[in-house]
């Protein structure tokens, strides 16, 4: 039986040789779980049916679903946006449009879908992968619920979502598929998420039992079986804590809301975890402070946190894990599911329900979990129901499936607290363990007053060595508008490491938003050389050579950030901008309306492209932008005073009275609105309600002399010369000499008056 095995996986090494598919470390991209059913077949075959085994892949006809051959359509109401499924040439894709006011469609994105995330039990992400190796989740996603149907993913139920260019970070690929390769260097925190070669396609067995290498190595060998055996990670051998941690490193997730949930410890790459280690050793897991009015959150990815409050799991005492109940390898469905889940109940439970139940005192029937671990639905992904892990004695009251508005806690409904380490439980007490604790305080601005403090004073204490802890503390006092503070933290964050290129670049930022253009220029040099291929700092440096009044080379830099991120829409914003310096009207026109197309609710390039029709008497066009800019942000005062000029040009001083009284309620002190409305106002001889704007307007800046001529000429006007003279005279001596001269015309009429 033995030399039989041994032909047998010998033959599959064969076989995966010829065809170039030799087995490779645990990063490489080749789905090594075929190799493994040379002599485990049926676990493979079984395995390769759950939901882990089905976790990515490409789409093909049989494993896709939904209408994707009659160009089915989805409106999104709050984004404006039309979603539409295609199927072409044997491939895949999504695409969006808008209608202008001609009802023409307009601001086009089409990306192919290279693959999909979810097995499909719940749901399925579409994503697409770029030329430079990232993945970006596609807006509209599919639902197993009733009987199947598209709607937005998490996180995009609203007018200002991510588009088509939310990035699949490496904590989300983490969980969702096996090791992908990664280029040399994105193992530190921040790196952008780039993968490399061919994508494996599902979780696959090492990801539970660690590298098979050395194992198949042996079985293909004449080593002793039982050398084989250890050859390999079999959770069922290890400790009942590091079983439980083989499932919670993925399942524990406290909450996808802003907290933040876990941290990677800064010396660990992102797919570093093998099962076997502790979990603590590779992440640390954090959750709302207790009694913050978040104990009983229900959310897609929190089975084992819910399970670990439930009093069957605490008073086992570590023996009851996942496993328990659930066979990694087989899952059941539907009746068979009922069936083994009852089973499981009844080991512990099966003597005391007899009795129950003749007693009169417990329903019969055969489904514990339908009662005692009812399906929900989910908090973060509200088209989705999942099961309830917190096995609890009673049905929760409600309609647990009730549909709910997608939430999105942001703003004022941030969660704004102290956060707790959840797991694991304690930490020794070191160095790196409180820096840690004081960070995950501050790391998503949950807990930013207090948390600043502990991790200035930590870090005081005992200054660590790694830059990260330093890069940290700088965000966090930029995120709370103490900018000057920040850039001497950045500065040693760059000094612990030179080559730390996310460091960089934030330091060369923040030393460009704090008026040190040149100082920023060599930082940004040097980070655009240590992440030759990061959009965002050839961006940043494109923005420091316009400051520094070397516009040529500004929009050269920022045609680089295009080259590697054509979807970075700022860039095309600000690369419309610098063509529009220049007097490259054409160029800032195309600039602005592919930063527009990218990013419909995008209000800066709305208004900056209306300014630009308007300087180009094109009113209408100008008008259309100008509005869908104030839809996406109605407070904005700048825009409105913009909107107002126009509107006043075309003699419409109505709409630009509105305006501007709707600009100064959003800024009160905006001087040159107040201005703007007082001439108005004056034009039309309502110099009463002229009067306050002026003055306003003065007080806020006492040396305009456009203030004091106007102020000047309402007081004559409504009756009061004696206390408009001393505001002509000043006018009179302005340097404008357009100014200087109505001011003396008029304090020559006043005098002459009777």
């Amino acid at each position: 039986m033995v030399a039989r095995r041994h032909w047998r996986i010998s033959v599959v090494f064969l076989s995966f040789l010829a065809a170039g598919l030799a087995p490779q470390c645990a990063g490489a991209p080749v789905n090594k779980s075929e190799l493994c059913a040379g002599c485990h077949s049926g676990k493979w075959e079984s395995y390769r049916r759950t939901g882990m085994g089905r976790s990515f892949y490409r789409p093909t006809p049989e494993n896709m679903v939904g209408d994707f051959t009659t160009g089915f359509t989805y409106f999104h109401a709050a984004s404006e946006s039309y979603f539409t499924m295609l199927r072409r040439d044997g491939q895949y894709f999504q695409r969006r449009h808008q209608v202008d006011a001609a009802g023409k469609p307009v601001n086009v994105v089409e990306k192919r879908i290279d693959y999909v995330m979810g097995s499909g039990n719940h749901a399925r992400t579409y994503l697409h992968r770029t030329p430079a190796g990232t993945l970006l989740e596609l807006p509209l996603g599919w639902y197993a619920e009733k009987g199947g149907y598209f709607a937005m993913n998490p996180g995009y139920d609203r007018a200002d979502h991510e588009g088509f260019r939310r990035a699949i970070s490496y904590d989300c690929m983490f969980c969702h598929n096996a090791y992908p390769a990664i280029p040399a260097g994105h193992e530190q925190p921040q790196a952008r998420p780039v993968y490399e070669g061919a994508l494996p396609e599902g979780i696959d067995c090492e990801r539970c039992h660690g590298s098979g290498d050395r194992h198949m190595k042996l079985a293909g060998s004449r080593a002793k079986a039982q050398e084989v055996r250890a050859a390999i990670v079999n959770p069922a051998r290890l400790s009942a804590e590091r079983q439980m941690e083989t499932c919670m490193v993925c399942h524990l997730e406290t909450t996808s809301f802003p907290l933040p949930n876990a941290i990677l410890r800064y010396d660990r790459g992102p797919f570093s975890f093998r099962p076997g280690e502790p979990m603590g050793d590779f992440l640390l897991t954090f959750d709302h402070a207790p009694g913050a009015g978040r104990e009983d959150k229900f959310e897609i990815v929190n089975a084992a946190y819910r399970l670990r409050r439930s009093a069957c799991f605490v008073k086992s005492k570590g023996k009851m894990l996942c496993t328990t109940c659930h066979d990694p390898h087989d899952v059941p469905r539907g009746e068979a599911a009922a069936r083994h889940y009852t089973a499981v109940c009844r080991q512990c439970h099966g003597s005391a329900l007899d009795r129950q139940t003749a007693a009169g005192k417990h329903p019969g029937g055969g489904d514990c979990a339908g009662c005692h671990m009812p399906k929900r639905r989910t908090e973060d992904v509200v088209h989705s129901a999942a099961t309830d892990h917190f096995i609890q004695r009673r049905l929760p009251a409600g309609d647990l499936l009730a549909e709910r508005p997608e939430r999105h806690e942001s703003g004022a409904l941030a969660y704004r607290g102290p956060v707790a380490l959840y797991y694991p439980e304690s930490l020794p007490a070191t160095r790196e363990n409180d820096l840690y604790l004081a960070v995950a305080q501050v790391k998503q601005n949950s807990n930013p007053v207090a948390g600043l403090s502990q991790l200035a004073a930590a870090m005081k204490k005992d200054p660590p060595r790694r830059a990260e802890f330093f890069l940290d503390l700088a965000e966090a006092l930029e995120r709370s508008g103490r900018l000057p503070d920040a850039v001497p933290v950045y500065r040693q964050a760059v000094e612990r490491d030179p080559n730390l290129a996310p460091a960089v670049q934030k330091l060369g930022t923040a030393l460009r938003r704090s008026g040190q253009p040149a100082e920023s220029l060599k930082h940004l040099e040097r980070a655009a050389s240590l992440a030759p291929s990061d959009a965002l700092t050839w961006h940043e440096l494109g923005l420091t050579l316009s400051a520094v009044g070397r516009p040529q080379e500004a929009a050269a830099a920022i045609g680089k950030a295009i080259e590697r991120d054509p979807d970075l829409p700022e860039a095309h914003n600000n690369l419309g901008l610098i063509r529009l310096a220049q007097g490259a009207v054409a160029p800032a026109e195309a600039a602005l309306r592919e930063a527009i197309r990218i990013k419909p609710d995008y209000a800066d390039a709305r208004g900056n492209l209306a300014s630009l029709l308007a300087g180009a008497d094109r009113f209408a066009e100008a008008r259309e932008q100008y509005e869908a800019a104030l839809r996406r942000r109605p407070g904005d005062a700048a825009t409105r005073y913009n909107y107002a000029m126009l509107l006043g040009r075309d003699g419409r001083y109505d709409e630009a009275q509105r305006e501007l009284e709707a600009a100064l309620l959003a800024n009160a002190g905006f001087a040159d609105a107040h201005q703007l409305l007082a001439d108005l106002l004056a034009a039309r001889a309502q110099w009463g309600e002229a009067i306050p704007h002026y003055r306003q307007a003065l007080a806020l800046q006492p040396g305009s002399a456009a203030a004091r001529l106007g102020l000047g000429t309402a007081l004559a006007a409504s009756g009061a010369p004696r206390e408009a003279i001393p505001h002509l005279q000043a006018a009179a001596a302005a340097a404008d000499p357009g100014i200087r001269q109505r001011a003396a015309a008029l304090l020559q009429s006043l005098q002459r008056a009777p």
